[in-house]
Formats: C-alpha cells, structure tokens, sequence
C-alpha cells in the first residue's frame, strides 16, 4: 500500500485503484487496520503501528481508490461491520442487469463466437427470482466452454454447485446431457 500511495502522490493527475477481491470474507480490521480511519479522513496524516521509527506519518491521497468485490450470494455480507458500511460506497453489479447484462454477449461478439451461451445465460437467470443468487457471466467467458464437453464441464463445476440448491430442476436437463449442451453452443 505504501509503495501505491507514494506513487499516487508523485502522479496526482493519475487514478490508482486499489481492488480487495471478496472483501467481506476477510477479517477486516487486520487488512485495513490504520486505513479505516484514513478512508474516511484522508486529508489526516496517522503513524502506522508497523512501520520504521523514521518513517513519515502515512496519508490516503485522493487519488487512490479501493474498491471491494463481493458475491451477494454470500450471507456473510451480513456481517460487514458499520465502520466498512460507512466508508465505501455500496453498487450491486447483477447478472441481468447493466453493466454485468451485456459483459457476456460483447466478449463472445469481440472473440466471434456464436451468441448462443448469452442466450442460454440469460435463459438461466430468468428462471431465478432472486437476482442476488443469478448466475455472473464470467463463468462462461473461459475458453474452456469452447472445448469438447467444455460446456457441460462449466456446468458440473462451477455453474450447478453455485446453483443446485436454487434450481436444480432447470438446469439437471444439462448435467444429464452434456452432448446437448455442446450441441447448442456449436450449432449457433
């Protein structure tokens, strides 16, 4: 963080994003420590608990971001505490909603590949009510779905334990014939 936050300062007309994938599974006050008070009162300057005696007092430039992914599905969203809560900013990014709506369909479109796993995506997502368990596009955005059975693999793996629990009974037809699966994405 500090070799970051000095670079952000040597470039203030720069923005230096900082990105803590999953940050409700951490224990947050060891990540932060000192920094949940500088995200709140940056122009403050706080001696940092583990750094050297000769070290200059540490400050946030505003031209540093954080932003902290989270997977709604996740229940332990719940616990993040009030302190995170005030200090950043909260934007849900759902699958059929924009921006995340589109992110399937662009990449298959700039790779040309057939638009056929967007449809069957978006088919998925329609069939859950609650958008919080709705399936994100990256699980199809490997090349791997491309393979022999790559599509019926991403199901088994990554796509059917997320969801089995929500809607086992639409998506079982594709576990149960993966040579389908495949089928449809090669024939778009």
């Amino acid at each position: 963080m500090r070799r970051l936050t000095d670079r952000a300062r040597k470039h203030p007309d720069q923005l230096f994003v900082l990105v803590v994938d999953e940050i409700n599974r951490g224990n947050l006050a060891k990540i932060f420590g000192e920094l949940y008070f500088l995200l709140e009162y940056r122009d403050e300057a706080i001696d940092l608990m583990y750094s050297s005696g000769d070290a200059e007092p540490f400050t946030l430039p505003r031209n540093v971001v954080i932003i902290g992914t989270m997977n709604t599905a996740d229940r332990s969203i719940a616990l993040v505490d009030t302190a995170m809560r005030r200090r950043f900013g909260f934007a849900a990014l759902l699958p059929a909603q924009g921006p995340t709506k589109s992110v399937l369909r662009r990449w298959l479109t700039a790779r040309k590949y057939p638009q056929r796993v967007a449809d069957l995506h978006l088919a998925l997502n329609a069939a859950i009510d609650d958008p919080g368990f709705q399936i994100g596009p990256s699980y199809f955005m490997r090349p791997a779905v491309r393979s022999d059975g790559g599509l019926a693999q991403v199901f088994r793996q990554r796509g059917y334990p997320v969801a089995r629990g929500i809607f086992a009974s639409v998506i079982a037809p594709w576990i149960s014939k993966p040579d389908t699966a495949l089928l449809l994405w090669r024939s778009a």
